[in-house]
């Protein structure tokens, strides 16, 4: 395949040469970047993702029985095939679980679904925690409800999606990935409330870019230590006889201080003060107030690093890095699970180049690591037309 080919004509190209038919449609489901709030949505708060301009594109044609042919295109080219009547695990194929659990969830509501044939490539960096697995989840769906007639919802295509993942691939997360790829809108970002699923969107001022860096830094502890934080979290709501650490405020926390473990409150003032911060973003990103969303961004990053400890000394690195060139212009900081991956900037685009030219210099003295840089824009998600 052509290096300048598009995911999406390499999709199209190579369906006709695989199944020696045109695919009569394609879709694209993005990736994401959260902009600010951190483990704040298994704790019922908010997050203020966006969806990027990097997706996974798919080729798909329906077919008149019940089989699903898919042809993986980035994993050299891997070929599964199933039946909608058999749904299994396929523990030697593990791409092909995100097809096999969305078709199943969304078989769950609609029984009569047919098969189809399909292919998939992507351009989402892997491994960067920017959403590919919600972004697949999300393309099948999206693919197979419409090639079945079919009308879906954002909100329902992602709450399906976050089953897949949950109950067929067995990763307890959030509904944030799902949904801001689902229903993210081009130019804005998501103020989600992850209880009530209610979406406001704020207008990402035009000359911003989301400058995404991957600290390559291969994250690592990040389950059992997300199993740790959620279980503090819990501990925490629990002391204070909530349902969730959303329902606490700041001052409720204060005044527990002394009647908390040290790390259980620590734990806790992240997660109060990120939702704090993440109202106070959305609010500062519709009126272009760059100053107060680079105080955010950078009081966000501390926290990460103190209270709920899920930085690296790379991730330090590049926030400060970035910083240095933003000052109060532009924000940076962690994004993501922790213990590697990556930081997201929020960089005006006549100092984007300054930036990439700094952390190109600065960061492999100061880690011995190389850093990928990519520079994004905010997209409509799957669903949002």
């Amino acid at each position: 395949m052509s290096n300048t080919q598009t995911p999406e004509t390499q999709v199209i190209a190579q369906f006709t040469r695989h199944f020696s038919a045109e695919p009569k449609h394609t879709f694209k489901a993005p990736g994401r970047v959260n902009l600010i709030g951190e483990h704040t949505d298994y704790n019922d708060g908010f997050v203020l993702p966006a969806a990027i301009n990097f997706g996974t594109y798919i080729a798909i044609n329906k077919r008149s029985d019940r089989i699903i042919r898919v042809l993986a295109l980035d994993i050299d080219a891997e070929s599964d095939s199933f039946s909608l009547d058999n749904i299994e695990f396929n523990d030697k194929q593990m791409w092909s679980n995100y097809v096999r659990g969305s078709a199943k969830e969304l078989l769950s509501h609609y029984p009569a679904l047919m098969g189809a044939d399909i292919v998939i490539s992507g351009d989402i960096p892997q491994g960067t925690g920017l959403s590919s697995s919600a972004s697949l989840e999300n393309v099948i769906i999206k693919g197979l409800s419409a090639v079945n007639d079919i009308e879906l919802d954002g909100v329902s295509a992602a709450l399906m999606s976050q089953k897949a993942e949950n109950d067929f691939l067995g990763c307890q997360c959030g509904i944030m990935d799902q949904l801001a790829s689902a229903r993210g809108k081009k130019g804005t970002a998501m103020l989600l409330d992850c209880r009530s699923l209610a979406i406001k969107n704020a207008d990402i001022p035009s000359n911003m870019r989301l400058v995404i860096v991957n600290s390559n830094v291969k994250r690592t502890l990040v389950g059992s230590e997300y199993n740790t934080r959620r279980q503090q979290c819990e501990a925490a709501a629990k002391h204070f006889n909530k349902p969730a650490l959303r329902d606490v405020s700041i001052s409720e926390l204060e005044s527990e201080r002394d009647n908390l473990p040290d790390v259980i409150y620590r734990r806790a003032r992240h997660i109060v003060t990120e939702n704090d911060r993440t109202l106070r973003a959305f609010d500062a990103l519709n009126s272009n107030d760059m100053a107060t969303m680079s105080t955010l961004m950078t009081e966000s990053h501390l926290s990460m690093k103190d209270d709920f400890e899920i930085t690296t000394p790379e991730l330090d690195a590049l926030a400060e890095i970035i910083s240095s060139v933003l000052g109060n212009k532009g924000g940076a900081r962690m994004t993501g699970g922790g213990f590697g991956g990556c930081a997201i900037a929020l960089c005006p685009e006549d100092l984007v180049e300054d930036v990439k030219a700094i952390i190109n210099s600065e960061y492999p003295v100061r880690t011995g690591l190389q850093a990928d840089i990519y520079v994004c824009q905010a997209s409509d998600g799957a669903f949002s037309s």
